[in-house]
């Protein structure tokens, strides 16, 4: 009886440990097939990226050889991993490289139209000048016009090539002198000068100053507005290649391994629509551009000082003010040596000797070929022509400085830029790294230098990136040069075959602020010019015809001072 009970038990027992095990093996049961159903999605997921669906197992794999991913149930083969490695490379690249070609197209462009502004605000400079002076002082002018011509030839060049090409101060003093020269005989045709003669005239032009104060004005005004427009150009320039070389920096190896487990090992698990938490992606960028992060400081050290240059293009060293109106101060300096042309003489006649008297002076040639024949009148701001594409300078500075402050901090923000919108979720139920969760780890800072301690890419802080630090160094020199054109100082931005170059040259501002010096801008009126008639030029005759006789006189005059002054030498 007793026997019959424990048997009857010992059946129960086992039959109640049969029907748990039954239940636990339906349950695990279960567990595994909605994870073998998510390799679906998975496949779909992978074959969207150009990959062959036939890798992607039917369902998970247990204990599959992963390198980066998680071990244990995995929707993932070994050669899976490698080719979505492959694939991660691509798409960190993607988002870092799209932000690049945005940053070089924007200056790119600014570059562009900066570039073509200037010099077309050169060539209708020339135009202008050479209209003006056609009218107003007829044959005298065309007969000497190509010493304007390479004048202008000459600006070009220095806008161009700078001081490597062409010393500004040299050419603006040959011009003046050889302009005087030209006047002097025109003014003293009755004398014949040799060639010794119109050399010691020119080494006496400073003192004469023949031409009042506008070539001292003229020179400091055009080699500030040179220096700052050809300067801060240069600079627009340099921004693209810049990010172009930068964009060269290839992603570490430890970056690419972290960058496949952040992207695709979610894709291992199953859960293709998981995306990384907010703060795992930035310790993840942050590590893969420690180098480009590097170059926040000079960087924006660098576009400071293209802002401040772009507030001296708006202000004193303003290009368009420059070039606008230069017909109207180089005919002004004419002007003067006219109406002065009696001192002029005398003093270098005194100075330089008593020249000889022409043979076969006539009055009426003199008259003829010294006289103007048109009345000064300089384009109105109406008439003037406009610039490239309709702008302004003024137009042009205001659009590129907003550019140039939303640039700044540019590369210390490339992770959080990356890490951003669709890409992440700041939800708790995101991607950590190895599961669904929560992400803990503590936000490494920017930089090489913060990335020692980073959980999630290994960083050699020892071995900084050679093109990275070369770039450094390029914006380094390139905002001295800025800070020198900010002080009207040019420094040769071109380099010399040799090799050699940097030399600084050029009458600039050694204040700060220049406020001194505000007696050498010239401003363009804001209403236009009064025609102002040549003093020297017309006289009304009985007939009513307009014959230029003041030269004459003039010239009668001087002989007569010159014979009766004592010459010395």
């Amino acid at each position: 009886m007793t026997f019959l009970f424990y048997l009857t038990d010992s059946m129960s027992t086992m039959l109640v440990f049969s029907s748990v095990y039954t239940l636990a093996l339906l349950f695990v049961s279960t567990k595994a097939e909605p994870n073998s159903k998510s390799c679906i999605e998975v496949r779909a997921a992978y074959s969207s990226k150009g990959f062959n669906v036939n890798d992607v197992p039917n369902k998970g794999v247990h204990g599959a050889p992963l390198k980066v991913c998680p071990q244990g149930y995995s929707c993932c083969t070994l050669e899976m991993e490698e080719k979505l490695s492959q694939q991660s490379h691509s798409d960190l690249k993607a988002p870092v490289s799209q932000l690049n070609s945005n940053l070089q197209s924007t200056f790119k462009q600014r570059h562009s139209q900066f570039d073509q502004f200037f010099r077309e605000l050169l060539d209708n400079a020339e135009h202008s000048l050479n209209d003006m002076f056609v009218r107003t002082y007829g044959l005298m002018y065309v007969h000497n016009a190509e010493l304007f011509k390479h004048f202008f030839q000459e600006l070009k060049r220095y806008y161009v090539s700078g001081s490597g090409a062409v010393n500004l101060d040299s050419m603006l003093s040959n011009f003046w002198e050889d302009l005087l020269e030209r006047m002097f005989r025109l003014v003293n045709v009755q004398y014949e000068f040799s060639d010794a003669y119109m050399e010691c005239v020119s080494r006496h032009t400073e003192q004469l100053k023949p031409f009042g104060d506008v070539p001292r004005k003229l020179r400091l005004q055009l080699t500030r507005a040179f220096v700052a427009a050809r300067t801060f150009t240069r600079g627009l320039a340099l921004m693209p290649e810049v990010v172009n070389k930068v964009s060269t920096v290839s992603a570490s190896p430890s970056c690419v391994r972290a960058a496949m487990k952040m992207l695709y090992c979610p894709y291992c698990k199953g859960q293709v629509a998981l995306k990384p938490c907010q703060n795992y992606c930035l310790n993840v960028m942050r590590g893969c551009l420690a180098n480009q992060a590097d170059l926040d400081t000079e960087w924006n050290n660098f576009l400071d000082a293209m802002l401040s240059l772009a507030e001296r293009l708006e202000g004193p060293f303003n290009f368009e003010s420059v070039m606008d109106p230069i017909d109207v101060k180089i005919s002004e300096a004419i002007m003067n040596m006219q109406e002065n042309s009696m001192q002029v003489s005398q003093k270098v006649f005194q100075g330089c000797g008593q020249p000889k008297p022409g043979n076969g002076f006539r009055s009426h040639r003199s008259v003829k070929e010294t006289g103007f024949t048109g009345r000064f009148r300089p384009y109105s701001p109406d008439a003037r022509p406009t610039t490239a594409a309709g702008t302004s300078l003024d137009r042009l500075t205001t659009d590129v400085k907003k550019r140039l402050k939303h640039a700044k901090k540019f590369w210390s923000t490339l992770p959080e830029t990356v890490c951003a919108g669709e890409r992440i979720t700041s939800r708790d139920d995101c991607w950590n790294g190895t599961a669904k969760s929560r992400y803990e780890s503590v936000v490494m800072g920017n930089g090489l230098a913060n990335q020692v301690s980073n959980p999630d890419v290994e960083v050699d802080i020892t071995k900084p990136d050679v093109v990275i630090r070369s770039q450094i160094a390029v914006l380094k020199e390139m905002t001295s040069w800025l800070k020198a054109a900010h002080s009207g100082n040019d420094i040769s931005i071109d380099q010399d075959e040799d090799g050699s170059g940097g030399q600084e040259s050029g009458s600039g501002c050694d204040s700060p602020s220049c406020e001194a010096d505000r007696d050498i801008y010239f401003s363009i009126p804001p209403t236009p010019i009064k025609p102002r008639v040549v003093k020297v030029v017309h006289q009304e005759t009985t007939g009513g015809d307009r014959m230029a006789h003041g030269s004459m006189a003039l010239a009668l005059c001087g002989l007569t001072l010159a014979l009766l002054a004592p010459n010395w030498r």
